[in-house]
C-alpha cells in the first residue's frame, strides 16, 4: 500500500469514528469538510517516511501517529482562516469551513479534530503503550504552549514578535512532530530527529512566503499576498526572491545533512529531495537571474 493510501485509509476511519446516531450531523459533515478532500498530506507523509527508514515494526500505531498529527494540522487551518485571525474566505480551493457552515461550527470543528487526535492516539496505544505515551507527549508538546502551533499563533498577538520563535513554533512545530513521532512510532528516540523536522519546517515557511508573494489565488487555493496584508515578516521581503531562492535550497541541503543515521537514511533522503522540488512555486527559480 502506498503512504497515500495508508493515509487516507487510517484519517477516514478515524473520521467515521467521529460520527454516531447522536452526534449533531452539521458538525459530523464540518469535520469531514475541514479534512477531505486533504491537501498535500505532507506532514503525515514525513511522518511514516521517517517510520520506515527506522523499520516501521508497528504499522497500526505509525497510522495513527500520522492520523493524529494531520488532524491537528487540519484543526490548525480551520482556526487560522476564522474572522479572528485571518479571515480567510478560502481554503484548498473551496470555501473555508467558517464560510460553509458559520463561525461557531468552525469553532468546535477544530476543538473536535484536536479531541479526535489524541483519542487516535489512545485507541492506538495498547499495540505498544510506552510508545503510545510518548507519541501522545510529542504532539502535545508541538501543539500547545510553550513551542507549539498555540504559541506561534500567540506571537501573532504580542507588540513585539521573535521572528525566530514564531517561525519554529507557527510552522515548524507540527513538522518537528512529524519526524519526531515518526521515530517514536516505530521504538527509536526522537530527540536526534528533531533538527531533521525543525529544518524541514524552516524550508516549508520559506517556501510558503515565496508562493504568498509570487502566486496568484487560484494557485494557492486561498487568498494570496498575505502577508504584505498583515504586516507579517518574511523571507521574500527581507532578502528577495534571489535570496529567498538561495536561502532555501541552503536549508535544504542541510536537512539532508541532518538525517540521523538508520536503515533507510538513503531513502529518506531521496523523499526530502523529492519534497524540495514539490515546495518551490512552478516557475519561481525563472524570476532568479541567472537561472
Amino acid at each position: 500500500m502506498s503512504l497515500n493510501a495508508r493515509i487516507e485509509t487510517a484519517v477516514a476511519a478515524a473520521l467515521r469514528s467521529a460520527h454516531g446516531a447522536d452526534a449533531p450531523p452539521q458538525l459530523g459533515s464540518a469535520l469531514d469538510y475541514a479534512v477531505t478532500p486533504g491537501g498535500a498530506r505532507i506532514r503525515p507523509t514525513i511522518l511514516l517516511s521517517v517510520a520506515m527508514a527506522c523499520g516501521d515494526d508497528r504499522p497500526a500505531l505509525s497510522n495513527a501517529a500520522a492520523t493524529a498529527l494531520e488532524l491537528i494540522h487540519c484543526a490548525s487551518l480551520v482556526h487560522d482562516d476564522m474572522p479572528c485571525f485571518d479571515d480567510s474566505d478560502l481554503r484548498r480551493g473551496k470555501p473555508s469551513v467558517h464560510r460553509a457552515y458559520s463561525e461557531p461550527l468552525a469553532l468546535l470543528t477544530g476543538d473536535s479534530l484536536i479531541v479526535l487526535a489524541f483519542e487516535v492516539l489512545a485507541r492506538a496505544a495498547p499495540d505498544g503503550p510506552l510508545r503510545g505515551m510518548e507519541l501522545v507527549r510529542l504532539l502535545a508538546a508541538r501543539t500547545g504552549m510553550p513551542g507549539g502551533i498555540c504559541a506561534g499563533q500567540g506571537w501573532e498577538s504580542e507588540p513585539r514578535i521573535d521572528l525566530s520563535a514564531y517561525h519554529r513554533a507557527k510552522t515548524g512545530a507540527l513538522f518537528i512532530a512529524a519526524t519526531q513521532m515518526g521515530a517514536a512510532a516505530a521504538g527509536q528516540e526522537p530527540e536526534p530527529w528533531a533538527e531533521l523536522g525543525a529544518r524541514i519546517g524552516e524550508a516549508f515557511q520559506v517556501a510558503d512566503d515565496l508562493r504568498d508573494a509570487l502566486c496568484d489565488e487560484g494557485q494557492l487555493g486561498k487568498p494570496c499576498h498575505q502577508d504584505d496584508l498583515h504586516g507579517r515578516p518574511n523571507a521574500v521581503a527581507e532578502l528577495g526572491v534571489a535570496g529567498a531562492m538561495s536561502r532555501l535550497d541552503d536549508i535544504l541541503s542541510g536537512a539532508i545533512a541532518s538525517i540521523p543515521s538508520c536503515a533507510g537514511e538513503a531513502a529518506l533522503a531521496g523523499m526530502v529531495r523529492a519534497y524540495a522540488d514539490r515546495l518551490v512555486p512552478q516557475g519561481a527559480r525563472r524570476t532568479v537571474p541567472g537561472e
